[in-house]
């Protein structure tokens, strides 16, 4: 096997785990879903079946990423992070539509943040702890609040820039 996967962990036949990836306990993931080389799935988490995770992604405890849903290599998620992937729900509902939601290149999303769907997370950004994301986030950004708004901007160290707050 390439990848590690606790004894308390669900890994559907049909899913496409990658080189040294961790899964940790009582995660699961479904049948279809793809997880890269490198990530490391902490306690609790749900990976659904059209969830299309890169390499070198870190998803830290109790954290579902719904069908619809991509990261791209090198996204941070904090614990208890929640993914929206219907605007507009309701049970068994016929007409459900998903909308799907980006997280580009090395952004990081920070503990309890809500991303809604039908966005686009930019490279290198930061959601803030608690936020609630309802609209794209631009490259190299810090978004805060709820709704989040932009407070910075973030250098490739992963830093917040001086000096280059909202006007």
């Amino acid at each position: 096997m390439a990848y590690f996967k606790h004894q308390n962990a669900l890994v559907a036949d049909g899913a496409t785990i990658g080189e040294g990836t961790r899964i940790w306990a009582f995660s699961n993931v479904q049948s279809g879903a793809v997880i890269g080389d490198n990530c490391n799935i902490c306690d609790g988490c749900f990976i659904e079946g059209k969830a299309m995770l890169g390499h070198d992604i870190t998803i830290k405890n109790n954290v579902a990423v719904y069908d619809g849903v991509t990261l791209e290599d090198g996204v941070f998620v904090g614990p208890n992070v929640t993914f929206v992937n219907d605007r507009y729900p309701k049970s068994r509902h016929a007409d459900w539509v998903m909308e799907r939601t980006l997280v580009k290149k090395g952004a990081s999303l920070g503990a309890n943040s809500t991303i809604l769907c039908g966005i686009t997370i930019g490279e290198g950004a930061l959601v803030g702890a608690g936020s609630v994301v309802v609209k794209d986030v631009a490259a190299h950004t810090i978004v805060v609040g709820n709704p989040a708004r932009k407070v910075g901007q973030i250098g490739p160290d992963g830093k917040p820039l001086k000096g280059k707050k909202n006007a």
